[in-house]
């Protein structure tokens, strides 16, 4: 039975997910609840202001406590500590796409020590950091690794060889041991809201819902971007009038640069942005390709000669994006959402990228808080293709967050 603080410090969950603060929220109204039916059962006399001022004071102290503690929790496992030791079974692509997952999230709290290909040779693509075992065909087999290894999880994903008799089996014995059994199913990049579990007959059936965003959804989406821009342009007028002066005494070009991009539907829109290079840029441009520069679908140099003073400065600080402001409130862009790319990019798009096309481009998105500039093409374009996937208005907001903290520390903008 869950106790008072409905699981929130279960170690599933303690330090990884929103799915904490909701089990802290729900304790907390929980416990209120409890108190008001027995304060009324036993006729207790209850100021309705003492109530009013401690709920909300309360969870208010209650989730920014949690936060400190998530910090400080999140430190400790990046230094190694407070990480439960894995085995993971399976085949070698499964294996290593875990493996990869699990030790680039390191705050969740999974340290990957050890693998087993059942029914695999060793290849040399197969490689990982951690020890690979080819031999361990039996439970018996992953029971004594466990134990030589003294590992506090089993993590079996796709490419495995057991029947289900065999994993329920494997189950009993690490449950003797103390030890959790994990099943890692072949989804990838699906948020939690998202799945759903059926059981039937004793097979769990994971059911992935279809990725849609609802007319109330879309409505309060598209609300909340018209209001905040409006005031966001508002507040920071000064500041764009003092940039639109700057970039226009640099070579008294004109202050805004125009272009055409792709947006919601593949319906081209112009995007404005302060101008960050010199006039003839794009001619520019193409003599560096041809010279050797970086001619991937994301033309993007450190030191590229065409930026000026004032735009080395505007794009650092991401000044430069704030007239997309302009686009938000007109309806072509959101503020949240994937990066709006050129026709000629999305010329040489797969067509299963173009699913990107289902939302608006948004000024910031996960690509943009994720290293911007210094990601790789294949991951800007899974992590825009998450976004698309797994929307969600709290999800906007904490991807907004985390575009300030990253514009004060210039993660990856050039």
């Amino acid at each position: 039975m869950r106790d008072s603080t409905q699981g929130s410090r279960d170690i599933r969950i303690l330090g990884a997910g929103s799915e904490e603060y909701k089990r802290v929220l729900q304790s907390t109204l929980y416990l209120f609840g409890t108190f008001a039916i027995l304060a009324y059962a036993a006729g207790l006399e209850v100021a309705r202001g003492y109530v009013g001022l401690a709920l909300p004071l309360g969870v208010l102290l209650l989730l920014l406590g949690r936060f400190l503690v998530r910090r400080w929790v999140a430190r400790q496992r990046h230094r190694g500590r407070f990480r439960r030791r894995l085995l993971l079974v399976g085949g070698p692509k499964a294996v290593r796409h875990i493996f990869q997952t699990l030790d680039s999230e390191a705050g969740a709290g999974y340290a990957p020590v050890a693998a087993a290909l059942p029914g695999y040779k060793a290849r040399r693509e197969d490689y990982l950091p951690i020890p690979v075992s080819t031999d361990l065909d039996t439970v018996e087999d992953l029971v004594a690794l466990v134990e030589e290894r003294d590992l506090e999880a089993v993590v079996i994903t796709s490419g495995h060889s057991f029947v289900p008799g065999d994993v329920r089996r494997l189950g009993w014995e690490l449950q003797e041991r103390g030890v959790s059994l994990i099943m890692a199913p072949a989804l990838v990049d699906v948020a939690g809201p998202r799945l759903h579990t059926q059981p039937l007959a004793g097979l769990p059936l994971i059911h992935l819902s279809t990725p849609r965003l609802s007319e109330g959804k879309a409505f309060v989406k598209r609300g909340f971007d018209v209001v905040a821009s409006g005031l966001g342009l508002i507040i920071i007028s000064p500041l764009l009038i003092a940039v639109a002066i700057a970039v226009k005494a640099t070579d008294g070009g004109p202050v805004l640069f125009r272009q055409e991009r792709i947006g919601l539907g593949g319906r081209p829109f112009t995007m404005l942005k302060f101008r960050s290079m010199v006039v003839d840029a794009e001619k520019i441009r193409q003599r560096l390709v041809s010279d050797g520069g970086d001619a991937d679908v994301l033309f993007k140099m450190k030191d590229d000669p065409r930026i000026t003073k004032v735009g080395r400065f505007i794009r650092r600080t991401s000044i430069d994006e704030l007239p997309q402001l302009v686009n938000v409130l007109r309806g072509d862009m959101s503020l949240v959402g994937p990066r709006p790319h050129l026709p000629h990019e999305v010329e040489a798009y797969d067509q299963y990228v173009h699913r990107r096309f289902l939302v608006k481009p948004g000024i910031t998105g996960l690509w943009q808080v994720s290293g911007r500039s210094d990601l790789p093409w294949e991951e800007a374009v899974r992590l825009d293709l998450y976004y698309v996937e797994n929307w969600s208005i709290l999800g906007d907001l904490v991807i907004l967050g985390r575009t300030v903290k990253a514009v004060i520390a210039a993660d990856g903008a050039y």
